[in-house]
């Protein structure tokens, strides 16, 4: 069975995700909710916004395979897939050194961890890898439905797509500040990726992309932030989006800055909308 994403997903903050946001983000048009910082293995948040909606895609972005148990996911994952067959997605990552005690070797971690998951009848097809270098971008396109990722740019979607190939989903993830103040939304988006940048994992990513020391110190570059974090009106982040997918993504994942999510998610719902009637 394949998961239908559509073009637009929503991050929520998993201990925060509400049942009515889920309804609010589903009428608004997207097709998939990823439930941000590191999801238990019960997976219970995925389940309840999944009983509450009709159609709407559920994804962890991510669990965490130092923290979280694969035979217990795969329980989890059996439980709500058998009530909601086609609209539940496994993202996994290895974390980082920085925050994980017991982090090395992370290619071979996520192996084992797939290898878990594939003898407890988790489908690879429903299972993405948080992917940024070359060798867990191959792993995403040897043993998983492909990957899901987060503060990357267009050009970093192009990589893993020709990395992956065209039968695999890339499955991009932006912060989003909807403000026209473009000083004002650039602060706004440093304060989003600050923790981020601060992780050697993220930064040499996007090193390998052509950023500089210079773009990645903190204050950080105008360049860097504005490429990490879309800002200005509805329209102006639903092209920003529109370039993602031009890249290669299959799907973009929108996290909002401010107090106001849902109704920023909305409006870029809208503005995507019309853009999607104005090229048809």
């Amino acid at each position: 069975m394949t998961i239908e994403l559509g073009r637009l997903g929503a991050y929520l903050i998993t201990a925060e995700a509400a049942t009515e946001d889920a309804v609010a983000l589903e009428e608004a048009g997207y097709g998939a909710i990823w439930l941000a910082a590191s999801p238990t293995a019960d997976l219970l948040p995925a389940e309840r916004l999944l009983d509450a909606t009709n159609r709407i895609v559920v994804g962890t972005s991510v669990i965490n395979v130092w923290q979280e148990n694969a035979e217990e996911v795969a329980d989890s994952y059996h439980r709500i897939a058998g009530k909601h067959p086609g609209r539940l997605l496994i993202g996994i990552g290895a974390g980082h050194r920085e925050v994980n005690a017991d982090y090395a070797s992370p290619v071979a971690k996520i192996a084992s961890y797939l290898d878990a998951l594939t003898a407890a009848g988790v489908p690879a097809e429903r299972v993405l890898l948080a992917a940024l270098g070359p060798k867990m971008l191959r792993l995403a396109g040897d043993r998983a439905a492909g990957t899901i990722t987060l503060q990357v740019t267009p050009e970093h979607t192009r990589l893993a797509r020709q990395a992956l190939g065209p039968g695999k989903l890339v499955v991009p993830g932006h912060g989003v500040v909807l403000d026209t103040d473009a000083e004002r939304a650039r602060e706004a988006g440093r304060a989003v990726v600050r923790p981020i940048l601060g992780i050697a994992n993220y930064a040499n990513n996007l090193r390998r992309i052509g950023y500089t020391d210079e773009d990645l110190t903190d204050p950080y570059s105008d360049r860097l932030i504005d490429a990490l974090v879309l800002h200005g009106d509805a329209t102006a982040i639903a092209a920003g989006i529109d370039a993602e997918l031009a890249a290669g993504a299959n799907h973009v994942g929108v996290y909002a800055a401010g107090e106001d999510v849902i109704g920023v998610l909305q409006a870029i719902a809208e503005a995507a909308r019309v853009e999607k009637a104005l090229r048809t």
